[in-house]
């Protein structure tokens, strides 16, 4: 057996171990590692989180890149169709970690009740649109039917229906402008079959999703032009190659004018993308002060168990114990201390965060989070990252402090009380 892990193991074990001046010492440390672990836990996972559920619900409404005509238009409507007849549509397969694309195309509208109305984009979609990534956000009734003749089936949501107090089952009149002056606005009765609950205030208060049939014989558009297409990657952090590698494919060497445009859901909400990254920031200030804090700590505790057994170091060393056998016996002691710190810590941190994830117990305001419950990334690569770098940072830094044991003279010390 290793020597010096038995005697740290003796120490730890020691009945008087408990009872003297070290132990309160070493119960703050212990803690302090636990309430450290347990706050670094809470911020990585609440953080991951967050920027991973924002992440989902823009691209959720948007897609991860957008591909588009050249046009000089601010709003969310489509105004120059696109042709489906494309390389890359209905399969993106010149580019690696596409996960899919779909066609789809927008108008904005009025929709008028007896009692109010609202503003908002009607976003059609067809077949090919990936329900996936809006199911979770369907509270109440089903997607529409698009795989049928042409019909009035829309989702619309929870806000706006709330403000207009609509439920599922009724129909709504909205109306829709068309191009030229001196026309009156197209009508187009909807019937709501579903109403969904992103969270995310700019898409809630806007959006319908119904037949891209509707969009297209308003504007008059052939049966196979569309609005845009979205595509999804697999990998979300690659989405600025990606973006560059999609642009690369929609080039028309043969016909400049046919170009199309590209562009990332990062450079899009461009405002939103750089919030998130304050997080990270924010993230790393936590790590560093818990991380602070703990090995503060640790070095008190070292330093008062150095000190409690001064005798016992010159006991060794007259045996003829070096001094980094010495030191790694209280190394030893402090990787202990540790251990049992991150062992509460794990339990505590990760048992809050499954309650939180289960219960949804902390709420947010959406208008200023986009969403309405603190999400959680439970990762467990993250959680074994943390608690490895807490032992090798500490441990690292308790080689400074442990260094007096070589100042100790072991005459002295055995003469020490």
């Amino acid at each position: 057996m290793n020597l010096e892990y038995f005697i740290a193991n003796r120490l730890t074990k020691a009945k008087n171990h408990k009872s003297n001046i070290s132990s309160p010492i070493m119960k703050i440390a212990i803690a302090a590692i636990a309430i450290g672990l347990i706050m670094m836990i809470i911020a990585v996972a609440t953080g991951m989180g967050l920027q991973q559920k924002i992440r989902e619900k823009v691209s959720a409404f948007n897609g991860h890149i957008i591909i588009s005509n050249f046009e000089d238009n601010q709003s969310q409507a489509s105004i120059q169709p696109i042709s489906v007849h494309q390389d890359f549509y209905p399969k993106f397969n010149t580019v690696k970690g596409i996960k899919h694309i779909q066609a789809v195309a927008s108008k904005a509208g009025i929709i008028r009740t007896d009692k109010s109305f609202e503003g908002i984009v009607f976003k059609g979609v067809g077949k090919d649109y990936d329900w996936n990534n809006l199911l979770e956000y369907i509270k109440e009734g089903r997607i529409p039917n698009l795989k049928s003749d042409l019909n009035n089936e829309i989702v619309i949501s929870e806000y706006l229906a709330n403000r207009l107090e609509l439920k599922i089952g009724d129909k709504c009149n909205t109306f829709f402008m068309k191009e030229g002056e001196n026309k009156l606005p197209n009508l187009r009765v909807f019937k709501i079959v579903g109403i969904y609950n992103s969270g995310f205030q700019e898409f809630d208060a806007s959006y319908l999703i119904g037949d891209i049939r509707h969009i297209q014989r308003i504007n008059k558009w052939k049966s196979d032009e569309v609005g845009s297409f979205e595509v999804f990657v697999t990998d979300f952090s690659q989405i600025e190659q990606k973006g560059e590698e999609v642009y690369s494919q929609t080039q028309n060497k043969q016909d400049p004018a046919k170009t199309l445009n590209t562009e990332t859901i990062a450079e899009k909400y461009f405002y939103i993308f750089e919030w998130l990254k304050l997080f990270d920031f924010n993230i790393i200030v936590i790590l560093i002060v818990m991380i602070v804090v703990a090995t503060i700590n640790m070095v008190v505790a070292l330093l008062v168990m150095i000190l409690e057994r001064t005798q016992m170091i010159g006991i060794l060393k007259s045996l003829g114990a070096d001094n980094w056998s010495v030191r790694k016996v209280f190394l030893y002691n402090a990787f202990y201390l540790i251990s049992k710190g991150l062992l509460w810590g794990n339990i505590i941190g990760i048992g809050l965060l499954v309650i939180q994830k289960q219960f949804g117990i902390i709420k947010l305001n959406p208008e200023n989070y986009y969403v309405n419950v603190a999400p959680v990334d439970i990762n467990p690569i993250h959680i074994v990252m943390l608690n490895l770098g807490t032992i090798i940072i500490c441990l690292l830094v308790l080689l400074i402090p442990s260094y007096i044991i070589t100042k100790i003279s072991p005459v002295r010390a055995i003469k020490f009380n």
